[in-house]
């Protein structure tokens, strides 16, 4: 039997060998591989039978059932050996799968987390490896991720953060029978290592301040005692809500927010001098001098543009928040775009779809596109050392007595 079986072996890999010779491919149907794989599917079925019957006689075997099974090298058809009984359950390919491995499954997640359609992951596996696949199989297949994304949006965080930045991007939606518009709530931190790390991912209806304090609650609920900085955009009464919850935080608003809203009351004739004049107000050297600028800017535009000055007086204490820290520190707090950057490239994935189907199919795209886009953050951020520092400094005891020294 032995020798049978080195035989066979030998025989195969002087046929796949002049196969190969000749220009044929390894994958598909037709492909080198597929009687291989087809050989010892068969043989450890027929071993996995062998050991059910030695332990369940006098039941025999009942001869054997054809089935497609499609594999990362092509569909092949497997004769799954059966039992008189019926009480065989064979492990390594079971009585009503038929794809096979995880091997194909984590190429088609791969596939979908780039940002391909079903129908584009459907042409694509044909032609590289003569699988035909069903959208709905597919759609099945990335279904398997759910309970991985609840255990990720469910899973302990840290105590404290050093920088938090919270923004949201919109998606189009099919929502019974309509297309609406949904806001994918996005929390990035920085813990005491200096990594970042993305906290969550929340896909709710368009952005508003009552459902961001939902998102700081489930925050507070999975362990986050503290946050030190936390830069947002000025949506109304969103300052309020982290404040409510974490009230020691230094909330920054995003100073590119609150140019881009600004310049949507200027007149296009008046955008760049403008714009200058705003940029002097916060690439000054500190707080006296910034004020100095607002001042300069007021008595320069405040007549034909008073609504921009209100809005700059009137979210004063927050816009010039980071004056108060060194410069390694006003760098990370005073705008929210690494956070903007996280967008970015989950745009670059999304930019096929143009309409999701469903929320769900939305949540499985976000979440393995984060999963490729974050596995880049191998590095803490840079001069992390010294920023750590001046963060004891500033903060005391809520940085060193949680720092393990």
């Amino acid at each position: 039997m032995e020798d049978k079986a080195s035989f066979d072996y030998l025989s195969f890999r002087q046929q796949a060998l002049e196969q190969l010779r000749q220009g044929k491919e390894l994958g598909g149907s037709q492909g080198v591989l597929a009687p291989l794989i087809k050989d010892l599917l068969e043989a450890a079925l027929e071993g996995e039978l062998s050991a059910h019957l030695s332990q369940s006689r006098p039941n025999r075997g009942n001869g054997r059932k054809a089935k497609q099974v499609k594999t990362a090298h092509g569909t092949i058809e497997v004769h799954s050996p059966r039992d008189r009984e019926g009480s065989f359950q064979p492990q390594i390919l079971a009585k009503r799968q038929t794809t096979l491995g995880e091997g194909l499954d984590n190429k088609i997640l791969s596939l979908y987390a780039m940002g391909m359609s079903y129908s584009d992951i459907r042409c694509h596996l044909e032609e590289l490896y003569g699988v035909d696949i069903s959208e709905a199989s597919l759609s099945g297949i990335t279904d398997k991720i759910l309970p991985v994304v609840e255990a990720w949006r469910s899973r302990p965080l840290e105590a404290i953060y050093c920088f938090m930045w919270l923004d949201a991007i919109h998606f189009k939606v099919r929502e019974n029978g309509k297309v609406v518009s949904k806001a994918a709530y996005t929390v990035l931190g920085v813990n005491l290592q200096g990594y970042k790390e993305l906290l969550g991912i929340y896909v709710a209806e368009s952005e508003s301040a009552r459902l961001w304090l939902t998102v700081l609650t489930d925050l507070q609920s999975r362990g986050v005692e503290d946050i030190l900085i936390a830069s947002i955009d000025n949506l109304t009464g969103f300052a309020d809500a982290i404040e409510s919850l974490f009230a020691h935080t230094q909330v920054q608003l995003c100073l590119v927010h609150q140019m881009r809203n600004s310049l949507r009351y200027v007149a296009r004739t008046d955008q760049r001098a403008v714009s200058l004049s705003l940029q002097a107000i916060y690439k000054a050297v500190n707080l006296t001098a910034a004020e100095s600028q607002l001042a300069e800017f007021a008595k320069q535009w405040g007549s034909k543009y008073p609504l921009v000055l209100e809005s700059w007086q009137r979210h004063w204490v927050r816009l010039t928040a980071f004056f108060d820290y060194p410069m390694a520190i006003r760098k990370v707090m005073y705008t929210t775009n690494p956070v903007e950057g996280f967008h970015r490239q989950l745009r670059k994935v999304t930019k096929t779809k143009t309409v999701f189907p469903n929320e769900t199919a939305l949540i499985k795209l976000l979440y393995l596109a984060q999963e490729r886009i974050s596995d880049k953050w191998t590095l803490p951020l840079t001069g992390w050392g010294l920023t750590l520092q001046q963060l004891c400094i500033l903060f005391g005891e809520r940085v060193k007595s949680r720092l393990k020294v």
